[in-house]
């Protein structure tokens, strides 16, 4: 069945936090500390996301990542095609198929022409769901009461640079 990478699930996650702190530089490190996400690999795809043009990036001691333009202009097509690219749901679709000269069933297939509509429905879904829509305005709430759950206080109120996590008294 159709599924995203988990580059994909991790940029997508990552930038919808940054969605939830609107002109806030998030880190690596925050994203880590509130979602269970293996820093490392979040780190190369947003690194990848940078350089793609979706977030920008921000150096020194306060450093991190920003969405690169407002939410509501960032579809998840343009997160999946830039870290995965148009998904493929048949081989006559892949590149190898198409770099070894194609199908030998083509001529007579019939799956060819149905599964192109799916797969047109299905980007069109994509580029149709903003980073916007997906950031509810109880997502931050949900991610805080989890790390509340889990011992953590979060400071939201700091005005940019990583949220401070503290332990719980």
């Amino acid at each position: 069945m159709l599924q995203l990478t988990k580059r994909t699930e991790y940029g997508l996650i990552a930038m919808v936090h940054m969605v939830d702190r609107p002109g806030q530089v998030v880190s690596v490190r925050e994203i880590g500390e509130l979602y269970p996400l293996p820093r490392r690999l979040l780190a190369e795809v947003l690194k990848d996301l940078a350089r793609l043009g979706l977030v920008h990036s921000h150096r020194g001691p306060t450093g991190g990542y920003s969405l690169a333009r407002p939410a509501e202009k960032i579809t998840l097509a343009d997160v999946v095609q830039a870290l995965e690219g148009a998904p493929e749901l048949t081989n006559c679709e892949s590149s190898i198929a198409l770099r070894s000269g194609g199908c030998e069933v083509k001529p007579m297939c019939r799956i060819r022409s149905p599964i192109q509509r799916v797969r047109a429905t299905l980007w069109r879904a994509l580029e149709e769901t903003t980073l916007r829509s997906l950031a509810a305005p109880q997502a931050l709430s949900t991610v805080l009461a989890a790390g509340a759950d889990a011992g953590v206080a979060i400071n939201t109120t700091q005005p940019a640079g990583p949220m401070a996590v503290l332990p719980r008294p």
